[in-house]
């Protein structure tokens, strides 16, 4: 099944407190595993970037999650000393960054979602849907 975002997956309907347990115990399990400290901002352009098909400018990152463009830059600077992303100038058009994927990018968002989906796998859910 195809998400909204163009992604393949499976529908599963949870709770409010579910969700929440899901989330709490995904961030508890990232501090443990030491995986790196992003911001809500951080971890979902991230998460745009490669979820959602190139090219990404920042102009265009900062329209589609309604941030300010200094909020884009600060949150790629963050990434880009990760390794997790990494700007380039257009060639074609010079006024424009282009927010590229990294190989460390890639690896760090397979292995959170192994993560997510260990812990998803341990909170019971109400109903699947799809």
């Amino acid at each position: 099944m195809r998400n909204r975002n163009g992604t393949f997956g499976v529908a599963v309907k949870l709770s409010e407190n579910s969700g929440l347990a899901l989330w709490h115990g995904v961030l508890v399990a990232g501090l443990r595993g030491d995986l790196p400290d992003l911001t809500t901002r951080q971890q979902a352009l991230l998460l745009h970037v490669y979820l959602s098909p190139p090219p990404h400018t920042v102009r265009g990152l900062a329209a589609t999650l309604n941030m300010s463009k200094p909020a884009v830059t600060r949150a790629l600077d963050r990434l880009g000393r990760l390794d997790f992303v990494r700007r380039k100038r257009d060639e074609a058009d010079k006024r424009n960054i282009l927010v590229q994927r990294t190989v460390k990018g890639a690896v760090f968002l397979r292995e959170f979602a192994e993560l997510v989906a260990r812990t998803a796998a341990d909170i019971p859910t109400d109903t699947a849907a799809g």
